[in-house]
């Protein structure tokens, strides 16, 4: 039911997009395509999830037009066929923003994506988007959500106001599928607020640039993107339902670019979601400009990752550390590698990531990505995960 209410929101601001492109001189289309093959190489924790492999196809098509007048469209669909899991299969609009630009303000109307963060292994102030967990468990794929931005720019610093009307679920895979907890996650979700996905959230954040120091102050006040994940006796047996509450998040975001040296830190304050708590990410990336008198770039990362609420924490990294390294090759196949590894530092649970991709001439590209948990105790909330292990290879046609 919620899909379709959603659906119509779409639909309408399509026709808005139909009518106002109309009369206005043709566009740019740009996008990828690709096909993605992942395998498991460990059996599945439930004998209800598919074993060993996946075959999977998306697209990402996006049009941008510009009239004279400095207005201008953005649209970014995407599409997700998978082979095992109907749950990841699906299609969203990431943008369908009108912006208006003048000397010291901008709008946007319509649905965004708002990126903020500057830490690598996760990313705390980053919330005015709902993450879409069928895409991938780091948490960097988002659902577009719809929005009003009004940005002003002036000489002590960026204020960008946000009106969120309408709240987007967090995706879960299917009962079928891999990454998943254990029961599953229900279909149906609860709300603290009477209005559900009706909810009106609030934001602001200012931003500003002193020398080497970017700086970042935010406040969100709404529905909370991520779910409490709350055991429900079901008919059909107990599952996990999400419950979303109303909650007040005040961050800070700093980065310090010193020479070789990138310093960052990402904090948070956040109220009504059960006790009070911060939380932390923190660290460095030094890089080694030109490795073995060669032209590659190699970053070393190091992060500290801390919530004070302990081991009754949401999240799997309450006192962590984050290791890691970033080489590009500087090819003019644009070759990148990123690995590293999580650590816990009171337990032996370690979460391992690689991400690498090369391009194949001037449209075609190729990335690999691969994630590993190993030495999972049964009461760390990767516990459910462990038996998902996963190695994936994808091919992209960009046009």
């Amino acid at each position: 039911m919620e899909a379709r209410k959603k659906g119509g929101g779409y639909r309408r601001l399509l026709l808005a997009a139909a009518l106002i492109c109309s009369g206005a001189k043709a566009g740019e289309w740009s996008g990828y395509v690709a096909a993605d093959y992942s395998y498991f190489p460990q059996s599945a924790l439930n004998a209800q999830q598919f074993e060993h492999g996946r075959l999977s196809f998306s697209a990402e098509p996006e049009f941008y037009h510009s009239w004279e007048n400095d207005d201008s469209l953005t649209f970014v669909s995407f599409f997700r066929w998978d082979e095992q899991d109907p749950q990841r299969s699906h299609i969203d609009i990431r943008e369908l923003l009108w912006m208006r630009a003048r000397d010291d303000w901008e709008l946007l109307v319509g649905i965004g994506k708002v990126f903020w963060g500057v830490t690598e292994s996760q990313h705390l102030v980053d919330i005015i988007n709902q993450t879409d967990f069928v895409e991938n468990v780091d948490g960097e794929d988002k659902l577009g959500q719809p929005m009003i931005n009004a940005t002003f720019l002036r000489e002590w610093g960026t204020v960008d106001l946000f009106v969120l009307p309408g709240f987007r679920e967090r995706t879960f895979a299917g009962k079928g599928g891999r990454f998943r907890p254990n029961p599953e996650i229900d279909d149906h979700s609860a709300y603290q607020s009477a209005a559900k996905d009706k909810h009106v959230d609030y934001a602001l954040r200012w931003s500003q640039t002193f020398d080497d120091w970017d700086v970042g102050v935010s406040h969100f006040y709404g529905t909370s993107r991520e779910p409490r994940i709350i055991p429900t006796l079901a008919p059909a047996g107990l599952v996990l339902t999400p419950f979303y509450d109303i909650i007040n998040q005040t961050a800070v975001d700093v980065q310090a670019t010193l020479d070789e040296w990138l310093w960052k830190v990402e904090v948070i304050h956040r109220s009504g979601q059960g006790e009070t708590f911060n939380a932390l990410t923190a660290g460095f990336e030094y890089t080694f400009v030109g490795v073995m008198e060669s032209s590659a770039d190699f970053g070393l990362i190091a992060e500290y990752l801390y919530d004070d609420r302990g081991a009754s924490a949401s999240t799997a990294f309450e006192d962590d550390i984050f290791i890691g390294g970033r080489l590009a090759i500087n090819d003019a196949a644009s070759s990148e590698l990123l690995f590293g590894v999580i650590a816990d530092l009171h337990e032996s649970t370690r979460f391992y990531s690689v991400e690498a991709s090369r391009r194949l001439g001037d449209e075609w590209v190729l990335s690999l990505e691969a994630r590993f948990i190993s030495s999972v105790e049964k009461r760390d909330p990767l516990a459910s995960f462990r038996h998902d292990d996963v190695i994936q290879l994808e091919l992209a046609h960009h046009f």
